[in-house]
């Protein structure tokens, strides 16, 4: 069976919360929103509903991205799917996440200044700018 591949184009609903494995392996855990918004008969806009996901990244990826991407940034993600199923309090539950395989701030209504991290043991530059806070206004064309 091979995975299922998305890849969607969201605003961040919370900080990544980032955290590291046993081995030292960094992941991000975060929340994702898309909504499908569209111009009715009357050329006015209209959105759909609002889809929500839980979205986690790993390695230096996750790094960088939970340090340059703050709730409320839009961004593209590229993953899979993974069911996940657990039992609490004797009931079955079960969810389907994605874990990217790439993910980005999305430049149509923003800018993003980019420093190239280090190669090999993905060790951070020694300085880098901080994030611009996420616009809250977009112009009529906005998708969402």
């Amino acid at each position: 069976m091979s995975d299922t591949t998305v890849s969607l184009v969201g605003n961040t609903t919370r900080d990544a919360e980032i955290r590291y494995t046993q081995s030292g392996q960094a992941v991000a855990d975060f929340g994702m929103a898309v909504s499908n918004r569209t111009k009715n008969q009357a050329g006015e806009w209209e959105d759909g509903p609002g889809q929500f996901y839980d979205v986690s990244v790993w390695g230096t990826t996750a790094e960088n991205f939970a340090e340059s991407c703050p709730r409320g940034t839009r961004v593209m993600v590229i993953g899979r799917l993974q069911f996940d199923t657990w039992e609490k309090d004797g009931e079955k539950r079960s969810k389907v996440k994605i874990v990217a395989d790439h993910v980005g701030p999305e430049l149509r209504w923003a800018t993003a200044a980019v420093t190239k991290a280090a190669k090999g043991d993905g060790a951070k530059p020694a300085s880098r700018p901080k994030p611009a806070p996420a616009a809250s206004t977009y112009d009529d064309e906005a998708p969402f």
